[in-house]
C-alpha cells in the first residue's frame, strides 16, 4: 500500500510516521527547497514558525491532557520534542533546529519513506493522500483544493513574535524568574516596566506604523495569535492582563512590577530569546523603535522581526468526516491547521488521526473516532460539527463534557478532566486494534 503526504510540517510528518510504522509506503511532497513561504526560514521538515513552545505538559491544562493522549498513541513528534527541549518552566519548548533534525532522521530511518522536494499544484493523485500543506499553502494548490472540494475556503491572519540576541539584552534591567516560581528560575528572563514606562510604551505602540496587509480583510485576525498592537488598542490595561501581566512575578526587591515582558530561550544554548506573546505586524523599523522602549531591550539586536501572514483553512464541517476524511472521496484526508485546528500539538493530533483513518479506510475498517472525553476526540468533533461561522480551535477544557463531579477547586477540576480523558483513551485503545 502507498499513501502520499503533501506537506512536511508537523501534521504531515506525524501522519507519515503513523503510516510508515504500519508498513505503508509513504512519499512526502514538500515545496520548501523549491519554493518558499513568507514565514519559514529553512527547508527543514517540521519547522516551528510562530513559537518554539508546544505549551504546557501540566495535568491541569488542556494542552497537557492532549499530550498525554498522544503519548498513548505513540506520537513521534512529542518524542522528538522532548529529546530537543530547552528550559521553559512547565512548557515543552524546543530547540527548533534540533527538533526538526530529529523528526527528519526518524522518518528517513524507514526504508519505505521517500521525500520529494516538489510544489504540488494540482489534485491529480493516483494514490490515497493526506493533504497537510499547512496554512501557508501556495496559491496554486489552494486553487486546486478549492476546485476539488467545490466549496469556499476561509482565511485568517497569524502573527509571529520577534527574537533578540541574548548578548544585546541589558541584564541590569532584567531578571530571571518563572511565574509563580514554577520550573527553573532561569527559564524566563523578565523585563519589568514602571507605570510611566508602560504608559509611554502603549502610547507609541498603538500609534506605530503597521505593515500593509494587501488585499485581505483585517477583521480576519484570529484571537489566539492577536498582534500585540491590536491588543493595545483595546484598552490601556489590556496588555497588563495579557502578555505583559505582572501576576506571579516579583522584582528582585520583592515588589511586583507594574508590567513585565517575558523573554523565553529560543535555543538550547540560550543565545536567542523570543518575546513571549509579542506577535506583531508593525513595520520592522517601528518594531525596533517601539520595542526598544522596553528598558532591558533599549540596545537589543533583533535577530528576527515579527511578521504577519495569512492562514488558510477549509470549511471542514461541510467537507470532512470526524476522521478528517473528505466526505466526497474517502481516499483523501486533510490534516493540520488547514482543517481548522489551531496550534502545534493540535496539528500533530490531526495528522495522527487523519493517517489512522485513511489507513483504516484503505483496509475497509471502521472509522476511528476517539472518546468525547478526550481532547483528541473533541478536535475531531470540532472539524466535523456544522457551524454557521466555523473558526479554528485550540485544545481547551471547554470542549469537554462535565465530569459529573462537584469539584470546587478549579485546578483539581481540570486535573479530573485530564485523568478521565487519559483513562478513557487507554480503555479505547485496549478495545481497538490500532
Amino acid at each position: 500500500m502507498r499513501i502520499d503526504v503533501v506537506g512536511g510540517g508537523l501534521a504531515g510528518c506525524e501522519a507519515a510516521y503513523q503510516l510508515l510504522k504500519r508498513g505503508v509506503e509513504v512519499v512526502m511532497y514538500e515545496m520548501r527547497g523549491v519554493s518558499g513561504t513568507p514565514c519559514h526560514k529553512t527547508d527543514n521538515l517540521a519547522e516551528l514558525v510562530c513559537s518554539n513552545s508546544l505549551k504546557s505538559e501540566a495535568e491541569d491544562t488542556a494542552s497537557g491532557q492532549l499530550k498525554a493522549e498522544l503519548d498513548l498513541l505513540d506520537c513521534m513528534s512529542l518524542r522528538c520534542a522532548r529529546e530537543s527541549r530547552v528550559p521553559a518552566g512547565g512548557a515543552l519548548a524546543v530547540d527548533r533546529e534540533l527538533f526538526s533534525g530529529k523528526v527528519e532522521k526518524c522518518l528517513s530511518s524507514f526504508e519505505n519513506f521517500r521525500l520529494e522536494r516538489k510544489e504540488i499544484t494540482s489534485f491529480d493523485f493516483e494514490n490515497p493522500v493526506v493533504i497537510a500543506s499547512g496554512p501557508l499553502t501556495s496559491d496554486a494548490f489552494v486553487k486546486a483544493i478549492a476546485d476539488k472540494v467545490g466549496a469556499d475556503y476561509l482565511g485568517f491572519y497569524d502573527a509571529v513574535a520577534p527574537i533578540v540576541d541574548a548578548e544585546s539584552i541589558d541584564y541590569e534591567k532584567a531578571f530571571f524568574a518563572s511565574r509563580y516560581g514554577k520550573g527553573d528560575p532561569t527559564d524566563y528572563l523578565n523585563c519589568p516596566l514602571t507605570k510611566e514606562e508602560y504608559d509611554s510604551f502603549v502610547t507609541e505602540l498603538v500609534n506605530a506604523k503597521t505593515a500593509l496587509l494587501h488585499d485581505f480583510d483585517k477583521r480576519e485576525i484570529f484571537e489566539a495569535c492577536m498582534p500585540v498592537e491590536v491588543m493595545a488598542k483595546r484598552g490601556a490595561d489590556t496588555l497588563r492582563y495579557g502578555p505583559m501581566r505582572p501576576v506571579g512575578i516579583k522584582n528582585p526587591d520583592g515588589t511586583r512590577p507594574y508590567a513585565v515582558v517575558q523573554l523565553r530561550k529560543e535555543n538550547a544554548q540560550g543565545t536567542m530569546f523570543n518575546l513571549v506573546g509579542f506577535q506583531t505586524n508593525l513595520t520592522f523599523g517601528e518594531q525596533k523603535r517601539v520595542l526598544s522602549m522596553i528598558p532591558a531591550l533599549k540596545n537589543a539586536e533583533f535577530l528576527r522581526y515579527g511578521v504577519m501572514h495569512r492562514n488558510t483553512f477549509i470549511n471542514a464541517p461541510e467537507l470532512l468526516t470526524a476522521g478528517f476524511l473528505l466526505k466526497a472521496d474517502k481516499k483523501i484526508a486533510f490534516a493540520g491547521q488547514m482543517t481548522g485546528v489551531e496550534g502545534y500539538v493540535e496539528s500533530i493530533a490531526s495528522g495522527l488521526a487523519a493517517a489512522l483513518n485513511l489507513y483504516a479506510a484503505e483496509k475497509d475498517e471502521q472509522e476511528i473516532i476517539f472518546p468525547p472525553t478526550t481532547i483528541c476526540g473533541q478536535l475531531q468533533r470540532h472539524v466535523s460539527t456544522p457551524s454557521e461561522n466555523y473558526q479554528p480551535m485550540n485544545a481547551n477544557f471547554g470542549l469537554l463534557p462535565p465530569t459529573g463531579e462537584k469539584i470546587r477547586d478549579k485546578k483539581l477540576r481540570k486535573v479530573a478532566y485530564f485523568k478521565r480523558g487519559e483513562q478513557d483513551m487507554k480503555r479505547f485503545l485496549e478495545n481497538r486494534n490500532i
